[in-house]
């Protein structure tokens, strides 16, 4: 255009010849005068088709690109590399060529994606009460001087744009049905739906069209909760859209800017805390007010929290003959009259609950370890192998459970164990505790040892003075006047003498 422009104001403002145009530009004088008719058209000028000793490789190459796209950057071929096995192959041109149709492949795919993304939508209106959506995020924080990689969960109502953060180590079942339950306090009440994706913990099979075979857990926790999931299409995020820039959201406004937590569960009322602060430091977009105060206008269209969802995942296991099962690496104890029994193991986020025959056996803390290439840790209760040891009191000397006992038990038995028969003692010692309060007799054990006589028979009289009868409320007797004293007795040791005869011999005693 610029060339086409200076020709026409050579010849309509400066009024010059086309003979000296002609000469100026080298163009021929039936050009200039095309040019000028035809007016500020820029010209075309037709590429001509040849031949490429590309063209036989070209959609060989094409399918090499685009499974690069699908894998990390880190193991992506190099365009180098494609060159050097197309020669592999035959093809004889140069380097260049297969970088040019790689650069033109990338501008046309990119160019795709754009447009692509460029859709038509419609802005969306809930109404108070109306639904909540949810959705998971990959995120790090520091916690107890460690950069740890969270799995956390966001929640969102679709009419206030109230929300809610909070992190777990995994994203499994247990972990989302406390989210859940966490959202539904933090919001004071359920909303009448809620909008997903179709993420693995919630659907088994993704239907033709809005067709979904729903998760029984999943689906029962909805039905305990009695809100109706509702799941978005494949790859259709802006579905769920608010809760998807809440996502984005979150990294500036929370995980930029927190400090360094000692505990998950510090982190979490850390995260609690600032979404209800930020509640009100935010302008809902659509309504006026902040997002705390359209809260409050919704709070009362929310159906009423029910008690919480008894959210574990059920496994069954089969106890060793060491006592123990095995879950997520780890292995943990079971008492003793479980071994070699089927028993059913209750997984929730931060404990795991043994039960059988209907009943809690025993439960323990659980242990989550973030690393594949560290070995599975024993987590052990010394208790669970009290029946064992009073049959085999040998076993009380190595045994591995027995290395965790509180520290008065392990000098009690440092002491116990250098005596003939000291196993055995110390067995019965320990086995008081299932007849007994654990904290008497640890502290009977605590004056045992104070004192300097660690032995049984002392050890049962100070917990029987622990625990004496006499502190109880004991009802009073009153008894009948008949048995009333009328003569006190006189402690007058005189009166014995008189007992003895004056020839009498005296005893050794």
């Amino acid at each position: 255009m610029g060339f086409l422009s200076v020709i026409r104001r050579w010849a309509l403002r400066d009024k010059m010849p086309i003979r000296e145009i002609s000469r100026r530009t080298g163009l021929s004088r039936n050009t200039i005068r095309k040019y000028l008719r035809e007016g500020a058209v820029e010209p075309r000028f037709k590429t001509p088709v040849r031949p490429s000793k590309l063209d036989p490789y070209a959609d060989r190459l094409s399918a090499w690109l685009l499974a690069q796209t699908r894998k990390p950057r880190k193991e992506r071929r190099t365009v180098k590399r494609m060159h050097e096995d197309l020669v592999k192959l035959g093809y004889d041109g140069s380097y260049g060529r297969v970088a040019a149709f790689a650069r033109a492949w990338r501008e046309d795919r990119l160019r795709a994606e754009q447009t692509a993304g460029r859709g038509t939508f419609i802005p969306l209106v809930f109404h108070p009460g109306e639904a909540f959506q949810f959705d998971w995020s990959e995120d790090w924080a520091s916690i107890g001087g460690e950069r740890v990689k969270l799995q956390v969960a966001h929640a969102k109502l679709s009419h206030s744009r109230a929300f809610l953060v909070r992190a777990y180590p995994l994203q499994t079942h247990e972990m989302l049905f406390d989210a859940h339950w966490h959202a539904f306090r933090v919001f004071g009440g359920v909303p009448g739906r809620g909008i997903y994706d179709n993420m693995k913990t919630a659907v088994d099979r993704v239907g033709r069209g809005k067709q979904r075979d729903v998760n029984a857990r999943f689906k029962a926790m909805a039905n305990h909760y009695v809100f109706e999931p509702e799941f978005c299409n494949p790859a259709a995020g802006w579905e769920k859209g608010q809760v998807e820039k809440n996502v984005r959201d979150a990294r500036s406004r929370l995980w930029q800017v927190m400090p360094i937590f000692t505990d998950l569960a510090e982190l979490n009322q850390w995260l609690e805390d600032r979404c209800v602060a930020l509640w009100s430091e935010t302008r809902h977009r659509e309504l006026p007010g902040t997002i705390a105060d359209v809260w409050e206008a919704e709070k009362p269209t929310l159906m009423a929290l029910p008690p919480a969802f008894d959210g574990f995942v059920e496994h069954s296991k089969r106890v060793s003959p060491t006592c123990l099962i095995t879950f997520e690496r780890n292995r943990y104890s079971v008492p003793a009259s479980f071994a070699n029994r089927p028993v059913s193991l209750h997984v929730y986020p931060e404990q795991l609950v043994v039960v059988a025959e209907g009943q809690s056996v025993c439960t323990h803390e659980r242990v989550i370890e973030r690393s594949h290439h560290k070995p599975g840790k024993v987590i052990y209760d010394w208790r669970h192998y009290l029946a064992v040891i009073q049959r085999k009191p040998g076993a009380l000397r190595n045994g591995a459970p027995f290395m965790e006992m509180p520290d008065a038990f392990r000098r009690l038995q440092d002491h116990m164990l250098r005596k003939e028969g000291g196993d055995r003692e110390m067995v019965d010692i320990l086995s008081l505790i299932l007849h007994h309060d654990e904290a008497a007799v640890l502290r009977a054990v605590e004056l045992a040892l104070e004192a300097g006589v660690p032995t049984k028979t002392h050890i049962l009289n100070l917990l029987h003075r622990l625990i004496d009868p006499k502190k109880t409320d004991l009802p009073e007797i009153d008894p009948p006047d008949a048995l009333a004293l009328e003569t006190a007795p006189k402690a007058n040791v005189d009166r014995y003498d008189d007992l003895r005869q004056t020839k009498e011999k005296r005893h050794a005693s």
